[in-house]
């Protein structure tokens, strides 16, 4: 790496934090330096080195607690690239796998990649924890629409992280800016309660934003601000006609939340009205329980937010299994190599 390794305890003591320092999440050269590490693999790096074992080869595995959906490979990938002698194989991203498959091997001099054990357990828990908790609304949805809503809920710094996983994981777009891109991708979204707030009356935000929206920005518009939704919809139908693409309900919990019985009314007077081809889209305290109800009762497409930031990360464990090419492993674990053909090599 580029970046002077934090491998010592000097080193460590030497770190400065400016007091001009805006934000209290990391920077990239931070990660790589390993500043984002558990103290005790420093610890460890001051007793190899005193023992002329820095350099000594291993073999590590990584396997998680819980079955899930595989993320963050790629940051692994970029995060060992630049180091000497290390290899990679690991599972592609977006794999789903069990608890306690290996799911990814690193082999290499221990001094080259042991101080990053805690940021490549991290950079592995939490994406394949948000992925993993996509997966499991876009299978609840079917092939009806799924979007991620949640940047809202986790800190900005990992907001991109978040929304790329839960892209891995299978919805269908996100709202995150640079969550998006990240995954090749454009962000989905349309325009918050603020504007209707501010203007004072939907349809003539709907009709604005049919004017001054691009021609391949979904018209898709919220009717939950004043009105009975029901009411607003049509409203909004009437306006905008075979140009309005649907309408979305995120209709607050002081006032009952979405209903499967609101979908449902609400898809009926569209249809007795000759807007068969305006779609419902629904957020609002989405799960993979909701979604199929909801979808059953007429909505078509769901805005998900704290369902995937709330799932809680996947634990990962790093084993040393082998030593100078001697099998080893702690009490209860089987040393050596774990057979693992699913395993891809990366690096």
């Amino acid at each position: 790496m580029t970046e002077q390794k934090l491998t010592s305890l000097e080193a460590v003591n030497n770190l400065q934090i400016l007091p001009a320092r805006k934000f209290h999440s990391a920077t990239h050269e931070e990660i790589a330096m390993g500043a984002t590490t558990d103290i005790y693999f420093v610890r460890t790096y001051e007793i190899l080195n005193r023992l002329g074992k820095l350099a000594t080869n291993v073999v590590a595995e990584i396997f998680p607690r819980r079955a899930g959906v595989m993320a963050g490979t790629e940051e692994v990938i970029n995060l060992l690239r630049e180091l000497k002698g290390v290899k990679l194989w690991a599972l592609p991203e977006g794999e789903e796998f069990a608890a306690k498959e290996v799911i990814m091997r690193i082999q290499g001099p221990y001094g080259e990649f042991g101080l990053y054990e805690t940021v490549i357990l991290g950079m592995l828990a939490s994406p394949c924890g948000w992925a993993t908790a996509a997966r499991e609304c876009k299978k609840a949805a079917g092939e009806k629409g799924v979007f991620a809503f949640g940047a809202r809920h986790v800190h900005p710094a990992v907001a991109p992280v978040m929304e790329r996983a839960a892209l891995i994981g299978g919805v269908d777009g996100a709202s995150c800016i640079l969550g998006a891109k990240l995954a090749g991708r454009n962000p989905s979204g349309t325009v918050p309660h603020a504007a209707f707030l501010i203007v004072g009356d939907t349809v003539t935000v709907a009709h604005t934003y049919h004017e001054v929206m691009p021609p391949d920005a979904p018209r898709i518009i919220l009717v939950d601000t004043f009105k009975d939704e029901a009411e607003e919809t049509l409203r909004v139908a009437e306006a905008l006609g075979s140009a309005l693409d649907g309408v979305r309900l995120d209709t607050p919990g002081e006032r009952g939340g979405v209903t499967p019985e609101l979908v449902y009314e609400i898809r009926n007077r569209l249809d007795q009205a000759g807007y068969n081809h305006v779609k419902i889209f629904v957020s609002g305290g989405v799960t993979p329980e909701r979604i199929v109800e909801l979808g059953k009762a007429g909505a078509a497409a769901f805005g998900v937010g704290s369902y995937i930031t709330s799932a809680p990360p996947i634990d990962m464990t790093m084993d040393l299994k082998e030593v100078d090419g001697k099998p080893v492993a702690k009490r209860g674990r089987i040393p050596g190599i774990t057979p693992q053909p699913r395993l891809q090599r990366m690096l």
